[in-house]
C-alpha cells in the first residue's frame, strides 16, 4: 500500500483527496491535517510515502514545510507532492528547489492526482501540463539563469547518460524513455542515477533544469 498523508487547510480538498485516492486499491490515506506546523509533525511521526502539500496554510506554508521535510541536507527526506490552485513560477521553482517532487494544480483531475502520487514513488516527477512547458521555457531564459555550453565530458556524462538526461529533461517517464532509446527499465534507472550524481541533481526535476539551463537541450 501506498501511505498518503494530505496537508490543506480547506475541509473539503482534504475530503475531496481522501475521497479520490482512497478509490485506489493500492492508496491509503494515513492522516489529513489542516496547517503545516501538523503537516511537517505527523510526517515525521508517520513517515508517509507520500505528502500531498498545499501551499498557502496557516502556521507554516507549504514551501516551507516541503524544504523541512524534504530539503537540501534533510536526512531522510520525505516524498512531497505539491499541490495548489496557484501556479506563479516563484511557487513552482520555490516548491521544485525545496526538493518538491511534483507540482500539480487542484484542477488537474483525480486521474493527475493519483497519477502524482505514483509517479513520486517511483521515483518520477509530475508537473501539471498547465506548468510544464512554461516550466521549461523559464529554466532556458538568460535572464532567469546563467547559460552555459554543456560539457559533458567535465561532467563525465556518457553518451547514453546524455540521451537520458535530455528525454528526462523533455518530460518522458522512465518506461517512455526505454521505449524510445531501446532500453530496460532498470537499464534506464541505472542511467539517470548516475547521471544526477556526477551533475549533482537530487531528482528529475533538477535534472531537467540542468539540462535546460546548461543548453543541452538547444534545438529540441
Amino acid at each position: 500500500m501506498i501511505r498518503v498523508l494530505i496537508a490543506d487547510d480547506q475541509d473539503m480538498v482534504r475530503a475531496g483527496f481522501r475521497m479520490i485516492l482512497e478509490s485506489q486499491d493500492d492508496i491509503e490515506v494515513v492522516a489529513d491535517v489542516a496547517n503545516g506546523v501538523d503537516a511537517v509533525r505527523v510526517a515525521r511521526e508517520k513517515r508517509p510515502d507520500v505528502c500531498l502539500m498545499d501551499i498557502r496554510m496557516p502556521g507554516l506554508d507549504g514551501l516551507e514545510a516541503t524544504e523541512q521535510l524534504a530539503g537540501p541536507g534533510v536526512a531522510d527526506p520525505i516524498k512531497v507532492v505539491v499541490v495548489t490552485t496557484f501556479d506563479l513560477d516563484e511557487y513552482v521553482e520555490r516548491a521544485l528547489r525545496s526538493g518538491a517532487s511534483g507540482f500539480l494544480l487542484k484542477d488537474a483531475g483525480p486521474a493527475l492526482l493519483i497519477e502524482a502520487v505514483h509517479a513520486a514513488v517511483r521515483g518520477d516527477a509530475m508537473v501539471s501540463p498547465q506548468i510544464t512547458v512554461r516550466l521549461l521555457q523559464h529554466f532556458s531564459q538568460p535572464q532567469q539563469a546563467p547559460r552555459r555550453a554543456p560539457h559533458p565530458v567535465s561532467q563525465g556524462l556518457t553518451e547514453r547518460e546524455l540521451d537520458v538526461v535530455r528525454a528526462t529533461a523533455r518530460g518522458l517517464t522512465n518506461g517512455e524513455i526505454g521505449q524510445e532509446l531501446y532500453m530496460s527499465l532498470s537499464t534506464v534507472k541505472t542511467h539517470l542515477a548516475s547521471a544526477q550524481s556526477k551533475i549533482g541533481a537530487r531528482n528529475r526535476v533538477e535534472t531537467a533544469a540542468w539540462a535546460w539551463r546548461s543548453g543541452l537541450m538547444d534545438g529540441s
